[in-house]
């Protein structure tokens, strides 16, 4: 009988054991990434190609905090996935790029972030560096680039810094021309969130196509004559919002439809919650370069951002026509030092080919500085009561101008602090009553490592940064 006793008590503790090890599994924090690991990629050495190829070809797993000096272009193999753990340093060593057929997958965390960058080169950010001699500008290394039958690169807390140097071999065939992120299958997905994109030669990001998440990253430094942060076309739908763009060449955000192929959906990105500083000066070309831009077939919407010191405002392009049946804008925040900033606060048809309308909730209001009689398109000379006469407030940012500073000369996050301060009158001004794009068509899944972490939707604060913690995380 005691023994019988004893095997009935013992079978109640495994089972009590079992349920309590089920019941733990079942309530797991399930949205907390799962870094998979397969076909672990060792860091001894040089990644160079096989003997008789020209490229490396390269799939599996970076571990997470090694680091990988590439010493050739490398290529991730149609059907193959290159995964990177995260506190993975990837070193270029010299003029070489990633080629993507398959999938790349960058799991950088806050505390652990992913670098693809160029070994011994350091960041030069100083107030009006010469971009001449800015190896920002230089581009060491070419790029990620996805090829037409690329299926997705997904890109999370990764720095990609110092890229742009001429294409080379199979990365040429991919593409022709540099960029740190290139991506042109209007079928596949591209994703960049939590990141930071430094220096480049022309665009940052050049799409032809996709299903297109950005949000909560920070470009700085971006083309050297030329070049948007994001430059989409072709048929990219889907969202960047809660970016920070500081010193781009010429855009931050620029859409347009040109070289759409049938079938595929016309552009349409919805730009919110953006914070855009000082951008458009390295653009010589008459009437070009800004903030945001809708140009030639382009639909989307351009809500909550704020734009400081950039040499025009929110562009709707005149010819080629942007799709301005279906772009829809207003609540945006418009800050100027210079008067030859806030005669471009509504670009003219004359000088940057351009009829954006003013909206009503807009900050500052159109009626505080524009002429009586003023139409979309129109020349203007502002009211110039309006210079440095509505400050947004940052925690530390460079409004106004820090003293014998240029309007060009701003160009790195550096020190600086986009936050705002509760008594900025950006918080509370946002409008909210629309949803993020790919969130409303499904396009891309909410997934912690093969989709978005988070659409995050609009803020009721104008600008990258929520006064409740939410949005851009780059402090």
């Amino acid at each position: 009988m005691k023994k019988t006793l004893y095997i009935v008590i013992s079978l109640l503790l495994s089972a009590s054991v079992f349920y309590s090890c089920k019941k733990n599994a079942d309530f797991r924090n399930l949205s907390a990434a799962i870094v998979p690991i397969a076909s672990p990629i060792s860091n001894k050495g040089c990644l160079v190609p096989d003997q008789g190829a020209t490229s490396a070809s390269i799939k599996g797993t970076m571990l997470a905090g090694q680091t990988y000096n590439i010493c050739a272009n490398v290529l991730v193999n149609v059907n193959d996935t290159l995964i990177i753990q995260p506190g993975v340093k990837i070193n270029f060593t010299g003029n070489y790029g990633i080629g993507v057929h398959g999938t790349l997958i960058s799991l950088g965390t806050k505390d652990a972030p992913v670098y693809f960058t160029h070994l011994g080169t350091v960041k030069t950010d100083n107030i009006g560096k010469n971009p001449a001699t800015d190896s920002a500008y230089a581009g060491k290394w070419s790029g990620i680039f996805g090829a037409a039958d690329c299926k997705k690169i997904i890109l999370k807390w990764t720095h990609i810094e110092f890229a742009g140097a001429a294409t080379s071999g199979d990365i040429k065939v991919i593409s022709s021309s540099p960029y740190p992120l290139y991506f042109q299958n209007p079928y596949g997905m591209v994703v960049l969130e939590d990141s930071w994109i430094y220096g480049s030669f022309d665009d940052a990001v050049r799409t032809l196509g996709g299903k297109l998440e950005f949000f909560r990253n920070t470009f700085e430094k971006c083309g050297y004559t030329g070049g948007e942060a994001l430059n989409a076309k072709a048929g990219t739908i889907g969202d960047f919002a809660y970016n920070v763009c500081i010193g781009i060449a010429t855009n931050g955000p620029k859409n347009s439809n040109i070289s759409a192929i049938p079938g595929v959906p016309g552009s349409n990105i919805r730009m919110y919650n953006n914070t855009i500083v000082n951008c458009g000066y390295r653009r010589s070309a008459a009437g070009r370069g800004g903030s945001i831009n809708f140009e030639q077939g382009a639909a989307g919407m351009a809500y909550n951002n704020i734009m400081v010191n950039c040499k025009f405002g929110l562009r709707i392009v005149q010819n080629p026509i942007a799709d301005t049946a279906n772009i829809r804008y207003g609540y945006n925040y418009t800050y100027a030092d210079s008067l030859t900033v806030a005669n471009q606060i509504y670009p003219s048809i004359a000088v940057s080919n351009a009829f954006t309308n003013s909206m009503p909730t807009d900050i500052p209001s159109p009626s505080a500085f524009l002429p009586n009689g003023w139409t979309p398109g129109m020349v203007y000379t502002a009211n110039p009561a309006i210079l440095g006469a509505n400050n947004p407030q940052f925690i530390n940012g460079p409004v106004p101008m820090p003293v014998g500073a240029k309007l060009s000369d701003i160009t790195t996050v550096s020190t600086y602090n986009f936050n705002l301060k509760l008594t900025s009158p950006c918080v509370g001004k946002g409008f909210t009553n629309f949803m993020p794009y790919g969130l409303e068509k499904s396009t891309v899944p909410v997934d912690p490592n093969y989709g978005v972490t988070e659409y995050t939707l609009p803020g009721r604060d104008i600008g990258a940064y929520q006064t409740n913690g939410k949005g851009n995380q780059h402090f």
